[in-house]
């Protein structure tokens, strides 16, 4: 198939002025395939040859103006339009279309707990063709008027409110002008719960044996959706553009969710099925929010090549986590996003496939190339940019600049050209300069203090390695006497970086702590001084706020992956300071890094039991601290932690036999097939007890269980049946493939494994290949072998990357992990010095 060239959409844009697509999808045709069919109204410029995009499984007829065109022209995913006249043109075509399991075009799934089957919409970058013919490219927006056939008892969903014509027959009312990858539909039996707010339709949706568990949470989810609304009416001059607001809840979806204009689909785990944290849920707002951001970024006004994502994720992630603070019960959400999301942003701007945030339009020459672009460059490094900017600009002309970008360019498209000059047209700084050096250029910073004393008087200089101006506040803490582990603030102040001169902190004792980004406003590494890292290593978990902490844990976090500081140092900062961690999101991200990064890759194999051992005792401790009750959140984070690292089965597999943790929490399904995903590596499980679980189990996500335990049991046999079924055959969805992959490598069976290594890397170039980017990101993400970090794994990856051509999302994966794999090779080197 051709992938669309920037060079091909502009010369297209140029010549064409799309005004409407008329729509029918028959949705009753068999579970192989759909019937499509496309009348597209438009008008040619100028007299030219064109091209419209489809990728059928049947292509039964076609014709221009009445006039017959032969579907035997069509050329991969594109039909020719020859000798078109300057002039208004129809474009008609029937096609049956495949439906897809991987959660690209059209995907299907039916539910294992009750038969029943469910459709939605990913049209993303290129998969409209797979459901639709159209010019496909953002800035040809036009009217989409769509029609639906389903079964008996369906509802579809779709951008605008839909219509029960009878019979099966759905009427969707007609879009505002959006572009094509923003179409959507979502049919099937699904329950909703419906209200209205400020007279527009909301819903919220669910699969049908989801459909306890969203009633639970429907008021939480209902008085997100409305609070959000309202604070980006505050914000925003231009109201909500479009006729309703639904939010689907949709299985097996690849993202987190997609910004479809009035219909936003979510992963559906975002309906909670077993206990969660309250960290989880404020993950789940932060989303909502992002989404419904997007309805002005992206949707009102879009991107016109994709050079420039970052105007529609940078800002929804910038105004997801901005607006839930301001508007809503979760006030701390950006601690959650410097432990969380800016490490990813942080992490990716260190490999050699960085980019820009806003890279150079010869940089994306195609849909290929921009595909690879949505990573946490975009989404975390742009939010951290636009959170630096309003630093520096203040608040009121940032928003004033959007306002004004938003009524120059609704319902149309814009580049970052034109967000400058918006942002120009609401302040007297200097934003052509700011965006030169934070939106074109990549890599992070280094920031390190230098504290000098002359006369009594204490100065600062902020050392700076990199090329970025940042407006930083500093902050001065000092010890409580008597109280080793207590921190207390003596000053915080700004500061400009480059510095024109050093700031005096003025006369008496040096500050304990001198902690530079304090506040987590700018997007760079920080170093610290002698006497401020004897002071951390003492006493982080007694800095008073938790976004401060945040901080220290990512510089220590930079230090190690870095190799600056030991490895194993990480681990033990956990462990002392953890137990006196109050913040969630921090317990959870310091574990994680610790377990999966630390234990699992970047510390020498024999180095890994006592890492694991030491976390197992912090954890311990933290069920011990939340023997009350007080604390469910944490206690559920230390048990889920505790299951992870569990060296041994007996303490785990006495929790499942009794169906509780001693004290709580009880085991629900999720900590169930935690506890078993465990035994199973361990060994300490069989097929049997896996397939007993299922029948108590037999949901979707029992489903992913069962496959993930299966393929980390200790076995030859298991391990031949699932490299089979992810790589041999083509019959696992998107969910079932990863949960596979989750399962199959485990350090402890590293010598198994051993002989798949090598097997690895043919395997998923032939299995990308056959079954497209999607899959292929699952295989290049979950299916590499991460654990085996040695110098043959390294040259058996680059030897694939040189010589077997692997297609664009799978090379941009393999990229990545394996500069990972360098990285974690010289942290083990360092560690041995």
């Amino acid at each position: 198939m051709s992938v669309l060239t920037r060079d091909e959409a502009q010369t297209r844009a140029k010549l064409l002025d799309v005004h409407h697509y008329g729509i029918e999808l028959d949705l009753t045709r068999g579970d192989e395939t759909f019937d499509s069919r496309t009348v597209i109204r438009f008008t040619a410029r100028a007299d030219a040859d064109t091209f419209v995009e489809l990728k059928p499984a049947e292509l039964r007829s076609v014709t221009l103006d009445g006039q017959p065109l032969d579907p035997e022209t069509l050329d991969g995913n594109r039909l020719p339009l020859k000798g078109l006249t300057e002039g208004e043109h129809e474009l008609r075509l029937d096609t049956g279309m495949h439906y897809s399991r991987t959660g690209e075009g059209m995907h299907r799934f039916t539910d294992p707990t009750d038969g029943e089957t469910y459709l939605y919409t990913q049209l993303f970058m290129e998969d409209v063709q797979r459901v639709f013919a159209a010019f496909d490219q953002p800035d040809l927006k036009a009217v989409f008027d769509l029609s639906v056939t389903a079964p008996d008892g369906w509802t579809v969903l779709a951008n605008g409110v839909t219509e029960h014509l009878g019979e099966g027959r759905w009427k969707a009312a007609p879009t505002p002008p959006i572009s094509t990858y923003l179409v959507a539909v979502a049919a099937g039996p699904w329950h909703s719960v419906r209200t209205e707010h400020r007279g527009l339709p909301f819903g919220i949706h669910c699969r049908r044996s989801l459909a306890p568990y969203l009633d639970t949470d429907a008021d939480e989810i209902l008085d997100i959706t409305r609070a959000c609304y309202d604070r980006y009416h505050e914000k925003f001059d231009e109201p909500y553009p479009f006729d309703s607001y639904d939010q689907a809840f949709v299985p097996e979806f690849n993202a987190g969710a997609m910004e479809n204009p009035g219909l936003v689909t979510f992963r559906d785990e975002f309906v909670y099925r077993s206990a969660v944290t309250d960290t989880e849920r404020q993950t789940r707002a932060m989303v909502i929010a992002h989404e419904m951001a997007h309805m002005w970024f992206g949707d009102l006004v879009t991107l016109r090549w994709w050079d420039d994502i970052w105007l529609n994720e940078s800002f929804a992630e910038y105004m997801g986590y901005q607006t839930l603070t301001e508007a809503t019960r979760f006030t701390d959400t950006w601690t959650d996003f410097g432990v969380t999301r800016k490490p990813w942003g942080y992490d990716a701007d260190q490999r050699p496939s960085t980019h820009p945030v806003a890279p150079d339009p010869d940089a994306v020459p195609d849909t290929a190339s921009a595909m690879l672009n949505f990573d946490g460059i975009s989404y975390a490094k742009g939010a951290s940019a636009l959170r630096q900017l309003v630093t520096w600009l203040g608040e009121k002309d940032f928003l004033a600049g959007i306002n004004t970008h938003f009524t120059r360019h609704k319902f149309a498209n814009a580049t970052l050209a034109d967000f400058i000059d918006s942002l120009a047209a609401a302040t007297e700084r200097d934003v052509q300069a700011w965006a030169a050096s934070w939106l074109r250029t990549t890599g992070v910073d280094t920031l390190r203090p230098a504290l000098t004393e002359t006369q009594g008087t204490w100065h600062l200089t902020v050392e700076h390695h990199g090329s970025r101006p940042h407006r930083i506040a500093v902050g001065a803490y000092d010890t409580v006497p008597g109280e080793d582990r207590r921190l207390v603030p003596r000053d915080r102040f700004e500061t400009d970086v480059p510095q024109d001169a050093p700031v005096e902190l003025g006369p008496g004792r040096r500050p304990a702590l001198l902690l530079l980004n304090d506040g987590d406003l700018t997007y760079a590494k920080i170093r610290f001084d002698t006497d401020s890292f004897q002071t951390i290593s003492a006493a982080l978990s007694g800095l008073p706020e938790p976004l401060t902490r945040a901080v220290v844990w990512n510089a220590l976090r930079d230090a190690v992956r870095d190799g600056e500081l030991p490895a194993m140092a990480y681990v033990d900062a956990a462990r002392t300071h953890l137990p006196h961690e109050t913040d969630l999101a921090l317990v959870q991200g310091v574990l994680t890094f610790a377990a999966t990064q630390v234990a699992d890759r970047l510390l020498p194999a024999e180095d890994r039991p006592t890492a694991l051992a030491t976390l197992a005792d912090l954890c311990r401790d933290l069920l011990r601290r939340t023997e009350d009750g007080d604390n469910p959140g944490l206690r559920l984070t230390a048990v889920r932690h505790y299951i992870a690292v569990a060296a041994h089965p007996d303490t785990i597999s006495a929790w499942f036999s009794e169906g509780t943790v001693p004290g709580g929490p009880e085991l629900d399904p999720e900590l169930r097939w935690r506890v078993l995903g465990r035994l199973a590596v361990l060994g300490a499980i069989d097929d049997a007890v896996i397939e007993a679980e299922l029948v108590q189990d037999p949901s979707a996500t029992g489903q992913e269980g069962a496959a993930r335990c299966r393929a980390a049991l200790p076995d030859p046999e298991a391990k031949r049946r699932a490299w089979e079924e992810m790589f041999g055959s083509d019959h696992l969805s998107n969910y079932l493939f990863t949960a596979t992959a989750q399962g199959f490598w485990q350090p402890e069976q590293a010598d198994l494994v051993r002989e798949y290594v090598e097997r690895y890397w043919p395997d998923a170039v032939a299995l990308a290949a056959r079954r497209g980017p999607a899959i292929a990101e699952a295989a290049g993400r979950y299916a590499f072998p991460a654990h085996a970090v040695t110098p043959e794994t390294l040259a058996l990856g680059e030897a694939c990357l040189r010589d077997a051509d692997p297609i664009p999302a799978l090379r941009r994966k393999l990229v990545d992990q394996l500069d990972d794999l360098a990285r974690a090779l010289k942290v083990r080197e360092a560690s041995g010095n």
